[in-house]
């Protein structure tokens, strides 16, 4: 199950992520990886569109709070669109949605995001 793809691309000063797979130590690595080079050349915006990902684990998750963690040091914000009512309702309980927004599709999230 470890066969997660990601593809990226930026739109204005937003980078869009969108994952396809398992959502696990892998996949969230990957994630991490891109948002740190990123965020390297300042840029401090990411959506992560999760339409292709039905399942996050709890490693995925932690590595998820670990990005928001970088992300409010540069006032910056990670968003995620797309998601599957199972990822959204997990997301929900570990407490992400707490520091990070759940956008319905990917033009909202960059519509807000880029104002």
């Amino acid at each position: 199950m470890s066969d997660f793809q990601v593809s990226v691309k930026e739109v204005d000063d937003v980078v869009v992520i969108a994952t396809d797979g398992y959502l696990n130590n892998i996949g969230g690595e990957k994630i991490s990886d891109i948002c740190d080079k990123h965020m390297e050349k300042g840029v401090n915006k990411f959506l992560i569109n999760l339409e292709k990902t039905s399942v996050v684990n709890s490693i995925g998750v932690s590595i998820l709070i670990e990005i928001i963690e970088k992300l409010q040091d540069t006032k910056g914000k990670l968003a995620y669109c797309k998601l599957a009512p199972i990822v959204e309702k997990t997301f929900n309980i570990m407490g992400l949605t707490k520091y990070s927004t759940i956008y319905k599709d990917e033009e909202a999230g960059l519509s807000d995001l880029s104002a």
